[in-house]
């Protein structure tokens, strides 16, 4: 404590090099806690669990030519070669899958008449779609065969039957059981749907981020798409995926050649999808922390040049107080107890510029509020890593002897 009215005596002698050593350190403490926040957020969002089977599931994009009229009938005959494969465990046909890219989306209510309780993903889906997902049900049953409707591209979502995600179950009905409830989709005069089931677990085929939760909140409806376009959704028995990939697009084809699969993302895996629908952040993540690294870097390196110099500058006079009975160790405090002062200042002010730019972010980009942890933890590795480039310098300047005070005499 004896060393600080020094330190700050010295460092008014050189205001220049503190306050710009100040400004990196909090231009690096603002972008560092921003993007600390945007890289956990992304790993976030990759890490959401599908509730899915995804080392087995494979889907195939297919588009129908020909007459409308017989869509429904080909499907029909599409889904049972499928399932009859070797290899397939069983399929089915929507228009989207988890992360499969945007899909339907529906306002739902819990009465007819007010206001929607917001918007929900609507999965199309048959009897066999849970098993060839492979996920369970928390509460209710599946759908029966003579459950399953059909509907056109301007059709409404709204079957007698339902199932929906818990997720969704508990924010609608909170604290009671969701199976026998009642909901509407679609438009104002849309018929009542009953929940008959209640998944355990199922991501929306939409990744966008959505801090409401509602990458979770699902309503499949048990309806055939009477449309040209439908997603086979195949799940394989152990073993076979990677040959599905071939004999099941070549097997559609076998029916009828009036059909375009678009190869080769119409055919993939469901981890394949996966990775592409999150490449993007995944990329995001490695750039944010690329640009972590290299301001951290120019940081430290700007604490070493500044120390170096002034070690430079003052060696008479480091040489005058080992002469007057200061230790090797009292002169390596010195320079670490200025550059901590430098750094908490510049720690101080970065807070302020980490809000500043957290604030504009959230208008901007309409991202979450910083959480003060990431503040903390940016604060601590800039305090710990200014500390740390300040060592070598500062025990160059340990290290000067007595007589350099006698240099210029």
């Amino acid at each position: 404590m004896l060393q600080i009215r020094p330190i700050i005596h010295a460092l008014r002698r050189h205001k220049a090099g503190a306050i710009l050593i100040g400004l990196q350190i909090a231009l690096t403490l603002a972008v560092v806690c921003n993007a600390l926040f945007i890289i956990s957020s992304r790993i976030e969002r990759i890490s959401r669990p599908t509730g899915v089977a995804e080392s087995e599931l494979m889907y195939v994009l297919n588009r129908w030519v020909g007459d409308p009229a017989e869509f429904p009938a080909r499907q029909a005959a599409d889904l049972a070669a499928l399932r009859s494969l070797p290899g397939v465990a069983d399929a089915y046909a929507t228009n989207a899958m988890p992360v499969s890219g945007d899909a339907w989306q529906s306002g739902v209510r819990i009465k007819p008449g007010t206001d929607y309780l917001g918007s929900v993903a609507v999965m199309f889906a048959d009897d066999h779609a849970l098993n060839t997902l492979g996920v369970r049900l928390s509460e209710g049953r599946n759908f029966r065969p003579d459950e399953i409707g059909s509907i056109d591209e301007n059709g409404s979502p709204d079957a007698p039957t339902v199932m929906i995600t818990r997720a969704l179950a508990e924010r609608l009905f909170p604290g009671q059981p969701a199976t026998g409830k009642i909901i509407y989709l679609g438009n104002v005069d849309a018929k009542p749907s009953t929940i008959i089931g209640v998944i355990d677990r199922l991501q929306s085929p939409g990744t966008s981020v959505d801090e409401s939760g509602s990458w979770n909140e699902v309503v499949m409806v048990p309806m055939h798409l009477a449309w040209s376009g439908a997603m086979f959704v195949i799940r394989a028995r152990p073993g076979e995926l990677h040959t599905l990939l071939k004999s099941a697009p070549a097997a559609l084809k076998e029916i009828s050649r009036r059909r375009i699969i678009a190869e080769p993302d119409g055919v993939s895996t469901f981890t394949d999808l996966r990775e592409r629908a999150y490449s993007s952040d995944r990329g995001l993540a490695w750039m944010m922390g690329g640009i972590c690294l290299v301001l951290l870097g120019v940081t430290a390196a700007g604490i070493v040049g500044l120390t170096s110099f002034w070690v430079g500058q003052r060696r008479k006079q480091i040489g005058v107080r080992r002469a007057l009975g200061a230790t090797r160790r009292d002169i390596l405090t010195y320079f670490l107890t200025e550059n901590a002062l430098i750094t908490i200042g510049g720690i101080v002010a970065g807070v302020v510029l980490a809000a500043i730019l957290n604030g504009w972010m959230m208008v901007t980009f309409e991202t979450s509020r910083l959480a003060v942890g990431y503040v903390v933890v940016g604060a601590a590795v800039l305090l710990v890593l200014g500390q740390l480039a300040v060592l070598a310098p500062a025990m160059r300047a340990s290290r000067v002897p007595p007589v350099e005070a006698t240099r210029s005499i």
